[in-house]
């Protein structure tokens, strides 16, 4: 169950589209750096080839103009990005960052684990229908471009990543701002405060929190609780896919140890995995003597290994952004098995990745009295 944040803290405005909402993003951005509210924005941006969006961190305000608030791929989680900018801390710069729902959840995870600093960092998210698969895009990005702008006029999500169907919490609000574009009329669009910070900043914009949401939220429970039966069914029919041990194995069989899921999943933040290191390069010795107990032994081995241990350290804070499966150059359907388990782990403990950056990581929280279930299923 997701749990909203407090009624006294979550405010809204209503704010007018003279052309397209990202213009209006661009334009709120624009106003938010000629009145000092921002030094910088992290934002994606198209590049110049055309064939894929990457974020940039923009001081001239002018090159806000080639900003694409939601753009159709995630070719990099946005929780990565700010890592790079702020794993060391930012100093004193007001950096405002656009990012969808999964991207700051990460983030604030991320925070949890201390590896970003967001002190001085606004996020800002919008609501969002998904992404589209990279591989899809890149064949024909102009049709995948008009593809997307067409499904998401209509929140159609056939066209979007696996995980992407499933998600129920594409509208959840975690960072400081949110722009909600459900339930609102055509020429207009929400921007809910979930913060002191954000709160702040759209005083200092002269923009006033007195608008009716209850047109937004309701569309968004609408969303959400369609996405969670559809959820739940595909969640129970990948389990019946992969749920014994051989059909697991079979499943990861086909991996080929690149561990592009591992580089590319925000949480991820292990300067060296163990299995990048020396600890699993054994002396030909071993090999031979595994191979004489076994019969024979796969080369690369312990992929499947990999995947489970990546798996116990991460799900806690998987938010299934399915960064992953796209990363995957065999077709794995890695980021609906992680979304699996994420949510079984974190159901244990009443805990949903990023939902608040006051809620701990329940790894780094001792409490006497939890998981008393588990205990009676082994009595």
């Amino acid at each position: 169950m997701i749990k909203p944040a407090a009624s006294s803290e979550k405010k809204g405005a209503v704010l007018s589209i003279k052309t397209t909402i990202q213009d209006s993003i661009r334009n709120l951005l624009k106003k938010g750096m000629d009145q000092g509210v921002f030094d910088a924005v992290l934002i994606p941006m198209r590049v110049p080839a055309g064939d894929s969006f990457s974020y940039v961190l923009i001081k001239d305000k002018s090159l806000l103009n080639n900003a694409v608030a939601l753009p159709p791929i995630m070719s990099v989680q946005g929780a990565k990005a700010v890592s790079s900018v702020t794993r060391l801390g930012n100093g004193t710069m007001k950096i405002a960052a656009v990012m969808r729902p999964c991207e700051i959840r990460a983030t604030i995870e991320l925070t949890k684990l201390d590896q970003v600093h967001v002190e001085n960092m606004t996020l800002i998210s919008i609501d969002c229908p998904g992404v589209m698969p990279i591989l899809d895009f890149i064949r024909e990005p102009e049709k995948a471009i008009k593809l997307f702008e067409n499904a998401t006029k209509s929140w159609d999500d056939t066209i979007m990543r696996p995980v992407c169907q499933i998600c129920d919490k594409s509208s959840m609000i975690a960072g400081d701002l949110h722009i909600g574009t459900l339930g609102t009329k055509k020429d207009a669009f929400f921007i809910i405060s979930n913060s002191k910070k954000g709160k702040d900043t759209l005083e200092k914009l002269d923009i006033p929190l007195n608008g009716n949401i209850d047109s937004w939220q309701i569309k968004v429970k609408e969303n959400a609780e369609e996405k969670q039966k559809k959820r739940k069914k595909t969640h129970k029919d990948l389990k019946t896919k992969i749920g014994h041990l051989d059909n697991l194995l079979d499943t990861f069989s086909q991996c080929i140890n690149c561990h592009n899921c591992m580089r590319v999943c925000p949480v991820c933040y292990c300067r060296l995995c163990y299995f990048d290191s020396d600890k699993v390069k054994h002396p030909s010795g071993e090999y031979l003597r595994r191979a004489k107990e076994k019969g024979s032994i796969r080369f690369l081995p312990d992929t499947t290994l990999f995947h489970m241990g990546r798996m116990m350290h991460m799900s806690l804070s998987c938010v299934s952004c399915g960064s992953c499966e796209d990363a995957c150059p065999m077709s794995i359907p890695v980021a609906q098995i992680f979304s699996m388990v994420a949510d079984e782990t974190q159901g244990l403990f009443d805990y949903v990745a990023g939902r608040s950056s006051g809620e701990p990581l329940p790894l780094k929280t001792y409490k006497k009295d939890e998981l008393h279930e588990v205990e009676d299923a082994h009595d």
